[in-house]
C-alpha cells in the first residue's frame, strides 16, 4: 500500500514538472516569435534647414530615439554605411518617398524613416515620415511646429517620434516647447529669468484682534474706521532659480495701507517664495516692515486705557507700562512674519496673480488678499 502511494505522488510530481516545461517552453517560443516578427527599420539622414545640426547628425538622434522604443529592427548607421558603399547607393540627399523606396529595396528593409527639420523665425517646423517600401506608400506622417529653441531639437526629436507612435510624453514639457504663452521656465525661455509677476497689486486687508478693536474704536485713541482696510503697492521680484517645473524667488513689495479717511500706513513686505511653472500656484514666507502709531501707556483697575501723557502719578504710582496701537501716539517701525499663498491665472500674454496671505500677531491677526496683473514680454533680454 505504501509502495503505491509512493508511486502516485511521483507520478503527480512527474505531472507538475512536464507541464511546467511545456509552460517555459511556450513563453520561450512566443517571445522568440515576437521578436522574429518585428519589422526591420532604416534611418537615413534627415533634411536640416537653418538649424546648428548636420543631416547626418539629425538622422543619428531620430535612429537614437528610434531604437529606445523597442519596437523595430532598426539598421545600424555603419551597416547603412557599408551597404550604400557596396551597392554604390547615395543617401544624402534622400528624401523623397521615391528614393526611400527605392533604398529600402536594396537595403533590404521593411520600412524607412525621414523628415526634415526647418527653423523658421518663430518657431521650428518638424517633419517626420513612415515609409512601407513593399506597399510603396507613406504609412504615417507627423508634422509639428515647435518654439524656436535650436538647443532642444533632441527633445523636439524624442517628442516626435513618441507621439507619432502613440507612446505617452511629458505633456508638460511638451507644452513647454509648443506654446508661447505657456508657463516660462528653463527650456523654454532658456535665455531670461521669467516667469515675472513684476507689476502692480491691490487688494485688501483685514485686522482681527485688539488691532482690530482699536481700529472700530470711536473713544480716545480709537481710529473710527473699519477693520478692513485698502491696500495698494508694487511687486518687484528677482528670481535665482528657475529649473524644470519650479523657480525659486525674492519677492519686494512695497505697499500704502489705507487706515482711515485721513492716514495711511506703509509698509515694505520681502518674501521668499516658489513657483509653479506647470500650474501657477505659489506659496512663500517672509517678514513685513511696516510704520504704525504706538504709544505708551496701562490699563487701569477697570480696564480704561491710560496713556503716559494722561498718567496722575499721585493716583497710580507704579503701572505696568506697555506700547499699544495708539492713533495719538508717534510713528514706530514695527516687523512681522508672513505666509502667503496664490495662484497665476493666465490669458492669452497677460498674466493674473492672485494671493492671499495672513500675519499673525501678538494683537490680532491680519488676514487679506491681492490681485494684480502683467504683461507676459516675448523679448529676450
Amino acid at each position: 500500500m505504501k509502495t503505491q502511494l509512493n508511486f502516485r505522488k511521483m507520478r503527480s510530481e512527474i505531472k507538475i514538472v512536464c507541464f511546467a516545461s511545456m509552460f517555459v517552453f511556450g513563453v520561450y517560443q512566443v517571445s522568440n516569435a515576437q521578436v522574429a516578427e518585428r519589422e526591420s527599420l532604416t534611418v537615413l539622414n534627415i533634411d536640416a534647414q537653418n538649424v546648428p545640426f548636420t543631416p547626418e547628425q539629425l538622422g543619428n538622434i531620430v535612429r537614437i530615439e528610434i531604437e529606445k522604443l523597442d519596437t523595430f529592427e532598426v539598421m545600424d548607421r555603419y551597416d547603412v554605411r557599408y551597404l550604400s558603399e557596396k551597392n554604390e547607393l547615395k543617401v544624402e540627399n534622400c528624401y523623397g518617398k521615391i528614393g526611400l523606396v527605392e533604398a529600402g529595396t536594396t537595403l533590404q528593409s521593411d520600412k524607412m524613416l525621414s523628415g526634415t527639420i526647418e527653423s523658421y523665425a518663430q518657431t521650428i517646423v518638424l517633419t517626420l515620415r513612415l515609409i512601407d517600401v513593399k506597399k510603396n506608400v507613406i504609412e504615417k506622417t507627423y508634422v509639428n511646429e515647435f518654439l524656436n529653441l535650436p538647443e532642444e531639437i533632441q527633445t523636439m526629436i524624442r517628442l516626435s517620434i513618441s507621439k507619432m507612435f502613440n507612446r505617452k510624453v511629458d505633456e508638460m514639457l511638451f507644452k513647454s516647447l509648443t506654446q508661447k504663452s505657456s508657463y516660462e521656465n528653463a527650456i523654454n525661455t532658456p535665455y531670461a529669468n521669467r516667469l515675472s509677476l513684476s507689476g502692480p497689486r491691490m487688494g485688501f486687508a483685514y485686522q482681527t484682534g485688539l488691532e482690530g478693536e482699536i481700529l472700530r474704536s470711536d473713544s480716545k485713541g480709537g481710529f473710527s474706521a473699519y477693520p478692513v482696510l485698502f491696500q495698494f503697492g508694487y511687486q518687484f521680484e528677482k528670481q535665482y532659480l528657475n529649473e524644470g517645473y519650479y523657480q525659486a524667488l525674492f519677492e519686494f513689495i512695497p505697499i500704502i495701507t489705507l487706515v482711515n479717511d485721513h492716514k495711511i500706513s506703509p509698509s515694505l513686505t520681502i518674501l521668499n517664495g516658489i513657483r509653479s511653472n506647470k500650474n501657477g500656484w505659489e506659496f512663500a514666507c517672509g517678514l513685513t516692515f511696516s510704520l504704525s502709531k504706538k504709544i505708551k501707556g496701562f490699563y487701569d483697575s477697570d480696564s480704561n486705557w491710560i496713556t503716559i501723557d494722561e498718567w496722575d502719578s499721585n493716583t497710580i504710582s507704579d503701572p505696568e507700562w506697555i506700547e499699544r496701537f495708539d492713533i495719538r501716539g508717534r510713528s514706530y517701525f514695527s516687523g512681522g512674519f508672513v505666509l502667503a499663498l496664490g495662484k497665476t491665472f493666465k490669458s492669452g500674454k497677460l498674466n493674473l496673480p492672485i494671493n492671499f496671505y495672513v500675519s499673525p500677531g501678538k494683537n490680532g491677526v491680519r488676514l487679506g488678499a491681492s490681485f494684480g496683473f502683467n504683461g507676459k514680454n516675448d523679448k529676450i533680454k
